[in-house]
């Protein structure tokens, strides 16, 4: 197949793909709404407070993006911050897509169209998504993990991805060794630079307290009062995000994440009532809020691909 025909099948599995994206979010956001009717009915919401939320979260969004920046630089690739976020919010969507790979591999290929080396693209996608979730861990730990009283096999997992985490640079390269030994190929993985993965995990930690700051603002916005500390909202939004996203046949953490907040809600004092509403406020809220940028940088028209830059990371055939 000569290359303008490759590029042209290229181009229609990327439509195809976001198009069932957009399909997935659809999906999720439907199951969802019988919920959200109702409880919208009982609401007396205060935009102020709304909106104020999503600045914050959006606001956030940067922080992630700057954290995948991080690790994408620390193996030689460079992107211009609004390159890496619209990369980053388009790839976003396909977390609504069962089975969690979709995410990354998107964000893999539409960095490598940037001129991004693929294993640097890949890489990073990989190491970002494992810091995040480390991070994310531990913030719950610190902030009140009995919140959503997780079982004793959740420490565990804690510990082994702390410890993958931990392992993640000198292994890396490894690794790559034994693909190449295996496909028969030169693959040359370079050391990832532990400033670039605890930067990116440091990142992570702080975004995840802007979360639960964020939740904690559109609880106001919809309950009108925010009973409890603020560690508590970090907690139950963190706790919540990590379970429904480690539930890898849900797509978009949806159901699962809505039934662990509900419970450690219930479980704090919350009114049934206050914690339906607030459960189903949040999904609508976070799901619009990935939406709408990954939607606006669409509209601008997909990434076109740029020359494949030599970088600093050696993949030879």
């Amino acid at each position: 197949m000569d290359k303008p025909r490759q590029r042209s099948a290229f181009d229609i599995v990327k439509y195809v793909f976001v198009a069932a994206m957009i399909v997935a979010v659809a999906y999720v956001l439907r199951g969802q709404w019988s919920n959200v009717r109702d409880a919208a009915a009982e609401a007396h919401l205060r935009w102020g407070w709304l909106a104020l939320s999503g600045i914050v979260v959006l606001a956030n969004y940067a922080l992630l993006i700057q954290a995948w920046r991080t690790v994408l630089a620390g193996w030689g690739g460079r992107l211009p911050f609004w390159q890496s976020a619209r990369i980053w919010s388009i790839s976003n969507l396909g977390r609504y897509v069962p089975g969690k790979v979709w995410q990354m591999g998107t964000m893999a290929v539409m960095a490598q169209e940037r001129g991004v080396s693929g294993i640097a693209a890949a890489g990073s996608a990989l190491i970002n998504v494992l810091a995040n979730t480390v991070a994310g861990f531990v913030v719950l730990a610190a902030t009140g993990a009995s919140v959503l009283r997780l079982p004793a096999i959740a420490n565990v997992a804690i510990v082994a991805l702390g410890v993958g985490l931990l392992l993640a640079p000198p292994l890396l390269p490894w690794l790559g060794a034994l693909a190449g030994r295996l496909l028969r190929r030169d693959i040359v993985v370079p050391r990832l630079p532990h400033r670039a993965l605890w930067s990116a995990a440091l990142l992570s930690a702080v975004s995840w307290l802007v979360y639960g700051l964020a939740f904690r603002l559109l609880t106001v916005g919809v309950l009108g009062r925010a009973p409890g500390a603020p560690g508590f909202y970090v907690a139950v939004f963190t706790g919540s995000y990590l379970v429904g996203f480690l539930t890898l046949i849900a797509p978009g953490g949806a159901v699962v994440r809505e039934a662990v907040m509900a419970a450690a809600l219930k479980g704090a004092g919350f009114d049934i009532g206050d914690a339906v509403l607030l459960v189903a406020a949040s999904r609508v809220w976070l799901t619009i809020l990935e939406i709408v940028p990954a939607v606006l940088f669409l509209a601008r028209g997909w990434v076109r691909p740029r020359p494949r830059s030599n970088g600093s990371v050696n993949v030879s055939p």
